[in-house]
């Protein structure tokens, strides 16, 4: 079943609906899927319209904001798995934003049903080369980063 929607324009049901569409991101265009949490009836909360029209608004200047968070989130791991140590090409030692984009991707948007959470919530998913089965999740909450972690963190 497909729709028109307003807010996230057609999408198509498949348990979920979504869509694949490009979206400008670090000065180039990716494709992703953007996913959008409902019913099969279609219907949408104004939360969740909220939440995707900030993030729209915004996503400019929030890009930026959302790689120290995965700085943070990496070098800890990359310690953890003992690659600070003994190398593994895996797990380059990423130092700057540069580097950091040379190894994420963007691949979707996932936007909750509102009834899960209180706030602007959107998650981010992203293939990421260190760690090719999980990928690398954001989970924000009112355009901030609140979580960082595999893919499954934004469900």
């Amino acid at each position: 079943m497909k729709i028109n929607d307003t807010v996230f324009s057609e999408l198509e049901f498949d348990y979920v609906w979504g869509k694949d569409t490009t979206i400008e991101i670090f000065g180039g265009e990716v494709n992703i899927s953007l996913i959008v949490d409902g019913d099969e009836d279609g219907e949408f909360s104004e939360k969740q319209y909220a939440s995707y029209n900030t993030l729209k608004e915004n996503w400019g200047a929030f890009q930026q904001s959302i790689l120290k968070p995965i700085l943070d989130y990496y070098k800890p791991k990359r310690s953890e798995l003992g690659y600070d140590v003994s190398y593994n090409e895996k797990y380059p030692l990423i130092e700057s934003n540069d580097k950091l984009l040379e190894s994420i991707m963007l691949v979707g948007i996932f936007v909750p049903s509102a009834r899960r959470f209180e706030g602007r919530y959107i998650g981010l998913t992203f293939d990421c080369t260190w760690d090719q089965e999980n990928g690398l999740g954001l989970r924000l909450l009112d355009e901030a980063v609140i979580d960082v972690g595999y893919q499954d963190v934004v469900i």
